[in-house]
């Protein structure tokens, strides 16, 4: 049974930060990827952060410098550290798993497992 559950999500100003958590275990999704994807009304999704299995960080070409990944293997928890927020960061975001994970236009793609989202808020 998926188990990943987002929060953390909210309301900010433009130039804050949230970080998300993520309850996932990583026994769960052994051989998988995890991360994160947004979604927001009239866009497409996109992924922005995700960690392999065996430790490699990638992260979307409009996250980069901005968003931290991490993992707590000790909790089971996956983090999103979202600094320098813009209104075109808005958008639900989800915590996710995959077997393959690929790259196109600066997006990661290949989530295949996801939970129930949380919303981020980013006003100008």
């Amino acid at each position: 049974q998926v188990q990943l559950v987002a929060s953390g999500g909210g309301s900010v100003q433009a130039g804050g930060s949230l970080r998300l958590s993520c309850a996932a275990s990583r026994s769960t999704y052994w051989g998988y990827f995890v991360g994160w994807f947004r979604q927001a009304p009239g866009k497409e999704r996109e992924g922005v952060a995700a960690i392999s299995s065996d430790g490699k960080i990638t992260y979307g070409d409009s996250v980069k410098g901005r968003f931290t990944i991490s993992q707590d293997n000790a909790k089971n928890t996956l983090y999103l550290q979202m600094n320098s927020l813009s209104p075109e960061d808005a958008g639900m975001y989800c915590c996710a798993a995959g077997r393959t994970l690929t790259i196109v236009r600066g997006s990661l793609l290949g989530f295949e497992y996801w939970g129930r989202g949380t919303q981020v808020t980013v006003s100008s």
